[in-house]
């Protein structure tokens, strides 16, 4: 799901792509949409965004002259689950493109779109930020850090910081990768108490003797908690690209992927929050988490089919195996190769699957079809839990 640095690159994006170009006539919407309409006509205007937090914001302004006479509209997007903005011929427009803004006659005709495979994004025509929502963590840290430390008696930091880190009354940017990323780095438990993490950080002043280079150096070489809520989403700005995820390029993935720690990675734990959000972690979970639970560890790159291999590399299957029972016992059990765990982002967009009822008599045949899994919580088909609050 697009987070804080997903929506300043896709300001950024929108920016670039626009500048010099002159949009003209109304703003199209997709029938399948449950969106509002966009009430604006011109028949020149430019486009210009901005982002805060999980919002961005399009404004629409249109050129002196232009018919009929109208004052600029500015729009506020979320993006959901899957939101993005694309530029695209405006004959070959990009499937699930639910707003699209096309340039003005005579050049080629070209359409920026807005693009949301799972239409769990949202716009708004009033143009306002949504209420509620805290500074931006990226471009407005010292308003947002005095927001935190500001409220520690609300009852949202009675909750495990994992959690408290995805209200966007106070984090407003944060979602499920960034959270993990940054406990990870300071080997916060997840499921500790949010207001025991961060009440310390209310007394931490740098000594005044320190000169402006020396408290700079300090902050770099001991960050906060707070401090990486704004240098973490910094370092994802910079790998640049339009975002993360396979549909934004090969290369944006592949340099997004290199640059996680934690998120999905193996060797670390996953468990499900209240909300039923996968966070991922290393060591101890804290005395806050979900009772009953128990975290999996995903499985090391060894154990699991690299992209590379290929099927013929796997040892070839019986053409003709028994349906007894008996004669099932006897097969060669499924190894983790034949089963490849799925990668954090597709097991959090995808559903659990419902096992197969055997017969009792059947019974131990049956879970043998299932695979070598000694629980029901270390069985892939379950799936785990990727998305941030919007």
């Amino acid at each position: 799901m697009p987070e804080g640095p997903e929506l300043h690159l896709a300001s950024h994006f929108v920016n670039e792509a626009c500048r010099g170009l002159v949009f003209g006539g109304c703003v199209e919407k997709s029938s399948v949409s449950r969106n509002p309409e966009v009430p604006f006509e011109s028949s020149a205007y430019h486009i210009s965004a901005s982002a805060r937090g999980k919002e961005l914001r399009l404004t629409l302004s249109p050129l002196p002259g232009a018919q009929p006479p109208q004052e600029p509209l500015a729009l506020v997007f979320r993006f959901g689950m899957s939101g993005s903005f694309q530029l695209a011929p405006a004959d070959a427009l990009p499937p699930h493109a639910h707003l699209r803004f096309y340039t003005a006659p005579p050049a080629p005709r070209l359409a920026l779109c807005f693009v949301d495979i799972r239409r769990f994004g949202h716009w708004d025509p009033g143009g306002k930020w949504q209420p509620g929502r805290g500074p931006c963590v990226l471009l407005e840290y010292e308003q947002f850090r005095e927001n935190v430390l500001r409220n520690l008696s609300d009852k949202a930091f009675d909750r495990p910081i994992c959690e408290a880190l995805l209200d966007q009354r106070f984090f407003n940017g944060i979602g499920n990768y960034l959270r993990a990323e940054i406990l990870y780095r300071l080997r916060i438990p997840p499921f500790e108490k949010a207001r025991t993490v961060l009440e310390a950080l209310q007394h931490h002043r740098p000594s005044p003797e320190m000169t402006l280079s020396q408290k700079i150096r300090a902050k770099l070489q001991n960050p906060d908690l707070l401090e990486l809520c704004h240098s973490v989403p910094k370092e994802v700005v910079q790998l640049g690209g339009k975002g993360y995820g396979p549909e934004h390029g090969e290369e944006d993935f592949a340099a997004f992927r290199a640059w996680l720690r934690c998120y999905g990675m193996p060797g670390m734990s996953s468990l499900r929050d209240r909300h039923g959000r996968t966070i991922w972690f290393q060591g101890d979970p804290g005395p806050l988490a979900p009772k009953g639970s128990k975290s999996q560890k995903k499985k090391s790159q060894e154990t699991q089919l690299r992209p590379k291999e290929k099927l013929e590399d796997l040892p070839p299957p019986n053409k003709a195996p028994s349906r007894t029972p008996r004669a099932r016992r006897h097969l060669p059990k499924k190894t983790a190769i034949q089963q490849p765990e799925e990668t954090s982002l597709q097991q959090d967009l995808k559903a659990p699957t419902v096992p197969e009822k055997g017969r009792r008599k059947g019974k131990q045949a049956t879970t043998e079809r299932r695979g070598p899994w000694k629980n029901k919580a270390d069985n892939p088909s379950k799936g785990s839990g990727r998305t941030s609050a919007s």
